[in-house]
């Protein structure tokens, strides 16, 4: 009796047919589909909505990300009190860049942010994409600390993570009011801030 192998249906859900290819997987997988249509993940449509709104929490907190760089922690301020507030907020990372106690955001004040910000989800999407979408931001904040921990302590040595340390140094080191993005130069790009030291031009 011989036993068919499995073949994968690219006109059905992908995620859990992959599964089944075993030692073959890896073939497959490397084998690109050149096509401008995405593939349907799950059979279930709410799952399938879900993904999605994931990603796009991601892709909305590094627009958070870059916004509350530029114009939050890069306030100017004068007086004794707003002086105070910044230096606590983002001033002492500069004076500091490379104190590794005070890099990441406090844990205990994420959780306390996690709740305005889930009411702020709640309020734009629907009951059944709010969780999937604050999920996703609150995955890309992570890969967000993760990824700044590194540019600052990690050894690099191949892009893009090369070139995001020397980009995110550069904004420490040389240019303060330009490169405000962190995981990317995307919206440094599309707004007008990117370094001139990726856009060729000299100082």
């Amino acid at each position: 009796m011989v036993v068919q192998e499995f073949t994968v249906d690219l006109n059905k859900p992908l995620v859990f047919q992959v599964g089944h290819l075993e030692e073959r997987y890896q073939e497959w997988v490397h084998q690109p589909i050149v096509s401008k249509e995405g593939p349907r993940f799950f059979g279930n449509d709410v799952l399938e909505e879900l993904v999605l709104m994931a990603l796009f929490g991601i892709f909305i907190w590094t627009l958070i990300e870059y916004t509350l760089h530029r114009f939050l922690f890069h306030i100017e301020t004068k007086t004794y009190w707003t002086n105070t507030a910044h230096y606590l907020l983002h001033g002492c990372h500069h004076k500091h860049p490379m104190d590794s106690l005070r890099l990441v955001f406090p844990p205990t004040a994420t959780a306390i942010l996690c709740f305005p910000f889930w009411n702020l989800v709640a309020f734009f999407a629907t009951p059944s994409t709010t969780p999937a979408l604050f999920g996703g931001g609150l995955l890309g904040y992570v890969m967000y600390d993760c990824t700044h921990y590194y540019l600052h302590h990690g050894q690099p040595s191949k892009d893009p993570a090369k070139r995001l340390k020397r980009y995110h140094l550069n904004h420490h080191f040389r240019i303060q009011d330009k490169g405000f993005g962190i995981t990317s130069t995307l919206w440094d790009t599309v707004f007008g801030s990117l370094s001139p030291s990726t856009t060729g031009k000299k100082n």
